[in-house]
């Protein structure tokens, strides 16, 4: 039998290989059972609520139904998809022009043209349709056709990551002016023709695909919330590929046939502390708690040492808009003085009160999510250690309320993540308040000027630490497991969580049998 033998070298700001090269038999066969390998089956711990971009479905672009007029490339950059070129700005920065793909057409067989591209846009925007994406809009105020194949995109003022915004996938003008098919049509390499929610949906190749049809004909999205159970699908042969955590991944390391890899993520975990809360919103509990924690022992015992420790808000990933001295020392002298400074004062069980308020609040996290729940372990012993109670809950994704372990990030601008969840008045998380923050963001938001808009988000990241309202634990990698049955994986940046449609599968059109 033949013996293959085969190095892959990851970029070394995006991901790196976990498994050594080795050599090894030919790839065992898919877990479709299909031999010739134009079948796969991976899995992810989260359903889409709707396969519609207009409800938050592949915001990141790479829907596989659907693209955008532009999608980032294995480096972040961007390049164009159903435009022709990258879009331009008028020299205000006020207006974007987009020149269309000829030869396009929807799955359904009609062309593309920029009415539905006018469409989709007005569709997000209207406020009757209650869009999730159009919070990320605010500054689109006109979208028109200047012919066919011309798109106009007037803002109310310049914004300088507006470009990543047009990742958003193209619906037919059809299908959102009236009832429309409930079957999701884009113009993307692949098609819907099975979703049975809540077990799996499966993806045809669209064999009419404008850049070709894609090698793999049949792709199986399994969606499993348990990572234990994600990971005794991959030993039991009956997945190609799934996100697991650092533990459970590092066990497939020596696997015959299976690449382990690790992508960088702007995935910054924390702890939310509510401000309403007299304990959490308590300033120095707050100060106490983010050097208590030990962030660096947390990277290793619970992330197996995949990932960084993190202060603040801002992804490591990001690396042009992090402020290095923005840290909080892990120094328990320095928490319990804060405490003691200011009337926390330890009861005989060891747990400190002020006021007869009982220093203590229960943790929620994803049930099923074994990092959040390692994380929230840690960050309750740590917390135990000077004198405050933390009583961990795991719940489901719709209970998470209060304090609990939260995930968020975005990998190509810092606006696009932290502006809805830190600016006050926004919904910011837990309520937090804190006006430099806020004007940071303002400018970081309004800037076009890429130094300005740095030292902006550096004096947030400054301010942060002197006024805390999470307790930033860490920024994870995210960890694959894949079957080695093809060619065309590629590294990218993760966003926050892994998805059926960005991180290690983002460009499976591209993919092809061994």
């Amino acid at each position: 039998m033949l013996t293959t033998c085969h190095r892959r070298l990851a970029p070394a700001l995006v991901a790196v290989a976990l498994l050594a090269t080795a050599c090894t038999e030919d790839p065992a066969p898919p877990a479709s059972g299909n031999p010739d390998g134009t079948s796969l089956v991976i899995a992810v711990a989260d359903e889409p609520a709707e396969l519609n971009p207009l409800d938050g479905y592949a915001e990141h672009g790479a829907a596989k139904i659907f693209e955008g007029l532009v999608e980032h490339d294995a480096d972040s950059s961007l390049r164009p998809a159903l435009a022709v070129d990258l879009p331009e700005p008028s020299p205000d920065g006020r207006t974007w022009t987009v020149k269309l793909r000829p030869g396009v057409r929807f799955t359904d067989g009609t062309p593309l043209e920029a009415q539905d591209v006018v469409a989709t846009y007005r569709g997000m925007l209207d406020p009757a349709r209650h869009s999730p994406v159009r919070q990320r809009f605010g500054m689109l105020k006109a979208v028109t056709a200047l012919d066919p194949s011309t798109v106009e995109f007037t803002l109310t003022a310049p914004y300088a990551p507006f470009p990543d915004l047009l990742v958003l996938g193209i619906l037919p003008g059809e299908s959102l002016s009236g009832p429309g098919s409930s079957e999701p049509v884009g113009t993307g390499p692949y098609e819907l023709t099975e979703w049975r929610r809540g077990m799996h949906l499966e993806l045809a190749a669209n064999k009419d695909y404008w850049d070709g049809p894609p090698a793999i004909k049949k792709v199986t999205v399994e969606f499993i919330r348990d990572d234990e159970t994600r990971a005794k699908r991959l030993r039991d042969g009956k997945l190609d590929g799934a996100a697991l955590p650092p533990p459970f991944a590092a066990e497939f390391d020596n696997a015959d046939g299976m690449r382990v890899v690790s992508h960088s993520a702007a995935d910054v975990r924390a702890v939310v502390l509510p401000t309403d809360d007299p304990v959490t919103g308590d300033p120095a509990v707050r100060l106490a708690l983010n050097n208590a924690v030990n962030r660096e022992q947390l990277v290793e015992d619970v992330l197996a040492g995949q990932g960084s420790p993190a202060h603040t808000p801002m992804p490591d990933v990001l690396a042009e808009f992090v402020e290095p001295g923005a840290a909080f020392d892990h120094d328990i002298t320095r928490a319990l003085d804060q405490l003691e400074s200011s009337g926390w004062v330890t009861g005989p069980d060891g747990i400190r009160a002020k006021g007869g308020k009982v220093a203590k609040f229960t943790l929620r996290h994803l049930s099923g999510d074994t990092v959040s729940a390692g994380l929230a372990e840690a960050f309750a012993t740590n917390a135990r250690s000077i004198g405050i109670q933390v009583d961990l809950e795991p719940v489901s994704a719709t209970a998470l309320t209060g304090a609990t372990v939260v995930g968020f990030g975005n990998p190509f601008d810092p606006d696009l993540a932290l502006y809805e969840l830190l600016r006050s008045g926004r919904g910011s998380l837990g309520g937090y308040v804190n006006k430099t923050v806020d004007a940071a963001l303002d400018i970081g938001r309004s800037a076009t000027d890429p130094a300005q808009r740095a030292t902006a988000y550096r004096r947030l990241q400054r301010a942060f630490v002197t006024a805390p309202g999470l307790v930033v634990l860490a920024d994870p990698n995210h960890t694959y497991v894949i079957r080695e049955s093809w060619d065309g994986y590629e590294p990218v940046v993760d966003a926050a969580g892994p998805s059926m449609s960005w991180g290690a599968w983002w460009n499976l059109e591209k993919w092809t049998p061994r």
